[in-house]
């Protein structure tokens, strides 16, 4: 290895280091409210036999608002339905390039595009993180909030989702550091990340080892600093249970 390439090469790599968190950090955000809205929406969601009997039942003209909910709780299901098994079975370089191509075409800046399509497919994994938690906290949880006069949507807010949210902590950790490893393709629609810095660089250098094995440790490093918190704040909850 060129250690001379320390000196003249390594910061200029480095750099990309902030572009990849940023991406990170705001398609985690954006895809945890993605996630959290789809989980509930898959939740409450209507089935078409639940369907055909809100319209089975009678009521004349005051089962007019009823059905139309249900429809829409139907109608929205279904859309989350799809969302997630789109953005599942397919891959992550392919909804980056379609959304840069296509969907936000006019959009100059590739970083918006790429914040954009990490937020769509980590929405779509969390929702399933969230949709097992919400899930796992006992039935008996709802019953006794709704008892007590609470409607769904208050329910679920005070009382189902932040159970839930303890159970995931340590999926939701998780999903941020594929997420942060994940950014490393963003190279391909321009945006300055690390990769692309380092092909920047083995360009002029015709030297291929020194920025990838760059790259390499840069990821390792940060994936064992957010690991390390990750378990930090596990321990602390195992500590509260």
């Amino acid at each position: 290895m060129d250690i001379s390439f320390v000196n003249k090469y390594f910061p200029f790599i480095l750099q990309g280091t902030w572009v990849a968190l940023y991406i990170t950090l705001f398609s985690a955000v954006f895809g945890f409210l993605i996630g959290l809205l789809v989980a509930v929406t898959r939740i409450a969601k209507f089935t078409s036999d639940d369907l055909k009997e809100e319209f089975r039942k009678g009521g004349g003209i005051s089962a007019f608002w009823p059905r139309v909910l249900a429809l829409l709780k139907y109608l929205l299901g279904k859309l989350a339905d799809i969302y997630v098994a789109v953005t599942r079975g397919t891959p992550t370089i392919v909804q980056l390039l379609i959304v840069y191509n296509i969907i936000l075409l006019n959009i100059e800046d590739p970083t918006v595009s790429a914040i954009f399509a990490f937020s769509l497919n980590s929405g779509a994994y969390t929702a399933e993180i969230i949709r097992g938690g919400i899930l796992s906290v006992d039935k008996g949880q709802m019953e006794a909030a709704r008892s007590l006069g609470l409607n769904f949507s208050t329910s679920m807010r005070y009382v189902i989702i932040p159970q839930a949210l303890k159970s995931i902590l340590p999926a939701l950790g998780n999903e941020f550091i594929v997420l942060l490893k994940e950014t490393a393709i963003v190279s391909v629609i321009g945006v300055g990340d690390l990769v692309n810095r380092a092909n920047k660089v083995m360009s002029i250098t015709y030297r291929p080892y020194e920025p990838y094995i760059s790259i390499a440790v840069i990821y390792l490093v940060l994936t064992g600093v957010f690991s390390a918190i990750l378990g930090k704040y596990e321990r602390r909850l195992r500590q509260s249970d």
